[in-house]
């Protein structure tokens, strides 16, 4: 390969997209040793590891939030990104500028080996897409000094880039998952084994109780590292309502007791991540600085793209792409009916736009939306992007099911359209399957005119 003149962040963001095309897996250890050769950017930062299946940005978010109504400035760095690839770093809740994003580029671009590079040489080291990014967030996050560095694995977790860093002050499990099993291992313990690899010696950890079987990997690698381990469940919130596309739920935290928590969302789930991320500011913090009324600002005042994101009137937007995404996306929309019929508002129309890529398990996503019975009308589109499911075969996996009305559309584009033009009035639209498909909708919705 040859070392290219990259001058505008139109040229870097063009050859990040094809770095794919030749870079190779790489271990753990040839990510340190690169993140050493830029002068271990990390070894001053404050690192809070978040891993897990479904959830991960979401408990970025809200601990960002906390943090910043305590008055901490947060770094933040997370994937994927819906629209623009600047969305992955953020400090203070901004993301990184296009002059930035070019600097701190070109200074991983500096870095490299070009000799070994252009000479082909089977050892010559490229970072990966991720790896690439991640070593452009540590540069970036350095010379920023936020009080706080908080890093969401990309996949996985022992062998994920992110966890190249020398140290951390907490490390955050969220919901284990099947996802990724060609990575990660075909059985939840498998996964959580993966998981736990952010776990490490000196390093208090905080985690969503799954079930027995994850809980039991998690004891066993947290005995193992002589560390302590605060586990999360359901037990410890408690469902209040649903009003004003709002959510009030009460927590039991370990230094306050019960505080009420208002979420602005009608994203069910969204209490399961805000209580994680309530839990891990309260294990770093241990009660000096924070307190209830900064933990209930943070809470009120997050938001996070693209999970149950009302884009339009009456028109939400989630990232669901899993089997337990679609479980956790289901469960908001059934609760949200509820509480609408609870208002004297009826039960409402819905209609679902549904795409997803093709190593994910589209039949039991199919699956779940049609038992759920949730929707009166479904469309399936197809996606930009080459991993994209054929909209046919989507078809075919809702109608095995016995769901009859389904649309067939070759974009989102037009699917989007088509729900919009013939919806009736207080139908609600609801978008899931991708979130290759969320950021194309955001991305429809914000250059076009509504």
């Amino acid at each position: 390969m040859k070392r290219r003149d990259i001058t505008t962040f139109e040229e870097a963001e063009r050859y990040l997209s094809e770095v794919p095309r030749f870079t190779s897996k790489h271990t753990i250890e040839d990510t340190r040793d690169f993140l050493r050769s830029l002068g271990s950017p990390d070894k001053n930062l404050k690192i809070i590891h978040v891993a897990g299946t479904n959830g991960k940005g979401s408990v970025c978010a809200y601990l960002r939030s906390i943090l910043e109504a305590a008055d901490f400035t947060a770094a933040v760095f997370t994937s994927p990104h819906l629209v623009d690839i600047r969305e992955r770093f953020a400090v203070g809740g901004e993301i990184i500028s296009r002059e930035d994003f070019l600097r701190y580029f070109s200074l991983v671009y500096d870095a490299l080996d070009w000799d070994s590079l252009e000479s082909d040489r089977k050892d010559a080291y490229h970072p990966s897409y991720f790896e690439y990014l991640f070593f452009m967030a540590m540069l970036y996050f350095a010379d920023r000094r936020p009080d706080y560095c908080i890093l969401e694995t990309g996949l996985g977790g022992r062998l994920d880039a992110t966890n190249a860093v020398s140290h951390k002050e907490l490390a955050v499990i969220t919901r284990i998952g099947m996802d990724h099993m060609e990575y990660l291992g075909d059985t939840l313990e498998m996964i959580a084994g993966e998981k736990a690899g952010i776990m490490a010696e000196g390093t208090p950890a905080v985690i969503w109780d799954t079930c027995p079987e994850t809980t039991a990997v998690f004891c066993r690698k947290a005995r193992d590292l002589g560390i302590t381990a605060d586990f999360v469940s359901k037990n410890d919130y408690t469902f209040g309502k649903i009003m004003n596309k709002t959510i009030d739920f009460s927590l039991h935290t370990g230094y306050y007791g019960y505080i009420s928590l208002t979420l602005h969302t009608i994203a069910a789930y969204q209490m399961e991540n805000a209580a994680l991320a309530v839990r891990a500011a309260e294990a770093m913090d241990c009660g000096k600085d924070i307190g209830a009324e900064r933990i209930r600002a943070g809470i009120a005042a997050c938001f996070w793209a693209g999970r149950m994101e009302e884009v339009l009137p009456e028109v939400y937007v989630d990232g669901a792409h899993n089997e337990d995404g679609i479980r956790a996306f289901l469960e908001s929309v059934a609760m949200d009916g509820m509480s609408a019929a609870v208002e004297g508002q009826g039960s409402r129309h819905r209609s679902l736009l549904f795409s997803a890529v093709k190593d994910k398990d589209c039949q039991r996503m199919a699956d779940r939306v049609v038992e759920s019975g949730l929707f009166d009308r479904i469309a399936v589109a197809g996606l930009r992007t080459g991993r994209g499911s054929s909209p046919l075969a989507l078809k075919e996996m809702f109608l095995r099911h016995g769901h009859s009305d389904i649309a067939l559309y070759d974009t989102a584009r037009e699917a989007f359209y088509s729900l919009l033009d013939s919806r009736e009035q207080g139908e609600r639209i609801y978008v899931a399957g991708s979130l290759y498909l969320a950021g194309e909708i955001k991305e429809l919705v914000s250059n076009d005119k509504f």
